[in-house]
């Protein structure tokens, strides 16, 4: 891996806390929506308001610190972390699941989360760990997150695990512990593994509609995306819970709120009593066809910024947030830790911290930060 392909994977960035928008569309509260209200979110998606990266944090951030990452998570940041993911990737995924509305996409995700971890209702935020008492990746159970991903998902989990590696279009992470314990790694890979199962019920198993999806959440429960007839209990008690339960997401309203339900609560009767996938999933057929993804433009910023004072003239680095004289990984570190109220700052450093110069930090500034160190190397 050459030196900046290397600094980007260093640099993707930390979940970073920034205050909500306003409103939105459904039932929702002008209070309860975190992102702009004047988005078209058909067309656009959210915009990540929480300004998640592409990493919980930077690599080589302890599994300590990332667990207290994803533990503080509200349920509100746990449902906006899942839709970054969705619209970076909305392409491969509505022709992969076969449904043009978003939000649909949206709320089926919230009823799998809602099936595995509650959407961090239970206090726990992302920060949910099961089938580890074997010890790291022994167990093909062993699964973290909001969508409890397995680490059967990941490359290369070993030699006993199949592997997952019909999904060129997603990145695919090594299973390490730096990967598997990332709440914004977890998801991406738990959309991955069950587009693996979507690929798995068309091409081994030949499901057709909305078939093809709900045997995919029975993969990404069981390992397997077949039907059989005399399994029903299970459909009704996982797939079809977790259509029923994204129905009730979608129509009560609460996409973007921090309500949550629990699997088999009373709230989602209504839509449990029909059938979800025939009433309210089915749009299209779903495709194997291949999809192009546009890689984004990236800018550059200056490294320096040469200021007069009244003494001798002093050089300052912008972005050098350690004071190291130099700017380096480790200033795009201590900022994310500072965004995520983790690490304090003083005046010198917040200054050199404020690579537009509007007098705040946040998102913004990170994101020019790792752009001008991407440019140094």
């Amino acid at each position: 891996m050459n030196i900046k392909h290397k600094l980007l994977a260093v640099l993707s960035s930390a979940v970073l806390l920034v205050t909500a928008l306003p409103p939105v569309q459904l039932s929702v509260s002008a209070a309860d929506i975190a992102h702009d209200p004047s988005r078209n979110v058909q067309e656009e998606g959210v915009g990540n308001p929480f300004n998640f990266g592409e990493r919980m944090a930077p690599e080589g951030t302890s599994t300590a610190e990332l667990r207290k990452l994803a533990h503080n998570m509200t349920v509100q940041q746990c449902k906006y972390a899942l839709y970054k993911e969705i619209d970076e990737h909305w392409d491969l995924i509505s022709l992969r699941f076969g449904q043009t509305e978003r939000e649909k996409v949206y709320a089926l995700f919230l009823g799998v989360g809602t099936l595995e971890s509650t959407l961090g209702g239970n206090g726990d935020g992302s920060d949910v760990e099961t089938a580890f008492s074997e010890g790291f990746g022994v167990s093909s159970a062993h699964a973290y997150g909001t969508l409890q991903t397995a680490v059967t998902a990941f490359r290369d989990p070993g030699t006993k695990f199949m592997q997952e590696e019909d999904v060129p279009e997603l990145e695919w992470y090594d299973l390490n512990e730096a990967n598997f314990y990332d709440a914004i790694i977890s998801d991406h890979m738990g959309i991955r593994k069950i587009i693996h199962f979507i690929r798995q019920a068309m091409v081994d198993y030949n499901l057709t509609g909305w078939q093809i999806v709900r045997g995919a959440l029975k993969g990404h429960n069981t390992g397997w995306a077949n039907y059989t007839g005399d399994n029903d209990g299970y459909y009704a008690n996982y797939p079809d819970e977790g259509a029923a339960l994204a129905q009730w997401y979608y129509e009560e309203g609460h996409l973007y709120d921090n309500v949550f339900t629990w699997t088999k609560a009373e709230a989602a009767a209504k839509q449990r009593a029909g059938n979800p996938w025939e009433d309210w999933w089915y749009d299209k057929e779903p495709s194997l066809d291949p999809v192009s993804e546009q890689p984004k433009p990236v800018t550059t910023t200056t490294a320096e910024t040469t200021v007069t004072t009244t003494g001798p003239v002093q050089t300052i680095v912008m972005g050098d947030v350690n004071l190291s004289n130099d700017v380096t990984i480790a200033d795009a570190v201590l900022l994310s830790k500072y965004l995520i109220t983790v690490a304090d700052l003083n005046a010198e450093q917040a200054k050199r911290g404020d690579l537009n110069d509007d007098r705040k930090l946040n998102a913004l500034d990170l994101t020019l930060l790792k752009r001008q160190i991407i440019s140094i190397s």
